[in-house]
């Protein structure tokens, strides 16, 4: 047995992301004894665009991060570009703050991580979990490598927030589903005089070498340290593959930008992934055990964010445990009330963007409009809450309502 790894434990979260180390600290809270293993040591990267939404930032201040956050840069809202137009859409506030931030992934998951372990969980880095040893249909412990050498730790309950791949979830029956729209996605840092601009940026009128419009968009978001993340996501379905190569996209997004956002030398850390979006995701739970953050595919479909959702679901999850014995039929029936609707929707949406023409078609009328295009933000931002009660919201649960009877596997099934 590993020093300082113990034999077993109250929760065994795997994972220590966004999702992850929330799950883990909300636990160390409420008095469980906690393991927080990952198999990277920290601090490491992550492709991420590294925005912080109000949504995201509602979760950090529950979580008593607020003061952290207001001391990395701020930001109004999104400055989208497209079609001719350019239009300064502040954050709509209401029920949620009414600003942003953007945090390197690198610091980001590093200081949530540190959070947990302050608030008690044990923490286990290097450790990459390879197989579960069940007992009947519960998990009775994860067996890990570290460095070759192998352990296991013994657990009463799971919680997997290993990412997008999700390998741990996979060995327990996790499947991705590709029929609705997921995403492909490159980010890279590059030195910009607008490090500290207080606006978001996004085009939505995202262009190949052969100027052809893409379904997706770029994004330069200020992080206030001398650099921006810049970045390019595209969205696929299985009958309308992303075949394209990210490195390239990026480097004529950003030259295409240079003067516009000072951007000066080459892109730095380039990474892409691909993201399983809107619960497209099956077998989620078992009888002790749940998926939560991107490895259940919460990620928006509209925009590929999913540092709110890891955040929330980390939240969410640690009371359903601590409420319910079996999560077999509990947890996905609470992810599809919390976010089925919304990713029905949106992923319907997103579906429809990737067929050819619809977005040069649909793009320019969205763009002379300051109305609609507020709407979308709020829409495709994850922008409205439980709480709202305001026209647009119920716009929003209505069409959800509607969209997930048409589904053929809705969220999470």
């Amino acid at each position: 047995m590993t020093a300082s790894v113990p034999a077993r434990t109250d929760l065994l979260v795997v994972g220590a992301g966004p999702a992850g180390s929330a799950a883990a600290a909300w636990a160390a809270r409420a008095g469980l004894d906690v393991v927080l293993a990952d198999a990277a040591v920290f601090p490491r990267d992550k492709t991420c665009g590294d925005g912080l939404t109000p949504r995201a930032i509602h979760e950090l201040a529950k979580l008593g991060l607020d003061d952290w956050v207001r001391a990395h840069t701020v930001n109004h809202g999104l400055r989208a570009h497209g079609f001719g137009q350019t239009l300064l859409l502040p954050w709509p506030g209401g029920s949620l703050p009414a600003y942003g931030s953007a945090v390197a992934r690198t610091e980001l998951d590093d200081h949530l991580r540190t959070n947990a372990i302050k608030a008690g969980a044990a923490g286990i880095d290097g450790a990459r979990a390879v197989d579960v040893r069940m007992d009947g249909d519960r998990v009775a412990a994860v067996l890990f490598d570290r460095s070759g050498e192998k352990f296991e730790v013994a657990c009463e309950r799971l919680i997997v927030a290993d990412g997008v791949r999700s390998p741990l979830g996979r060995k327990l029956g996790r499947e991705w589903h590709r029929d609705t729209a997921y995403g492909v996605a490159g980010r890279s840092y590059i030195t910009s005089g607008m490090h500290d601009d207080p606006w978001i940026s996004s085009h939505l009128e995202l262009r190949d070498e052969d100027d052809k419009i893409l379904s997706g968009y770029g994004w330069i978001f200020p992080l206030g340290d001398g650099q921006v993340n810049l970045g390019v996501g595209t969205l696929a379905t299985a009958k309308h593959p992303a075949n394209l190569q990210l490195r390239p996209l990026m480097e004529h997004y950003a030259d295409g930008l240079r003067e516009a956002f000072q951007l000066e030398g080459e892109l730095r850390a380039p990474t892409s992934a691909m993201l399983p979006m809107g619960g497209a995701v099956s077998n989620v739970a078992g009888r002790n055990w749940a998926l939560i953050g991107d490895a259940a595919g919460c990620v928006n479909p509209l925009n590929g964010e999913g540092i709110d959702y890891g955040l929330e679901t980390g939240r969410i999850v640690v009371d359903t445990i601590r409420e319910h014995d079996d999560l077999a039929e509990v947890w996905p029936a609470l992810l599809r009330e919390h976010y089925g609707e919304a990713f029905s929707i949106a992923r319907r949406l997103a579906g429809i963007v990737t067929v050819p023409r619809v977005l040069p078609a649909l793009g320019p009328a969205g763009m002379r409009s300051d109305w609609l295009m507020t709407l979308a933000l709020r829409w495709m931002g994850n922008l409205v809450t439980d709480e709202d009660r305001d026209r647009s919201a119920r716009v929003w649960r209505w069409a959800g309502r509607r969209s997930i009877k048409l589904d053929n596997r809705p969220p999470f099934s």
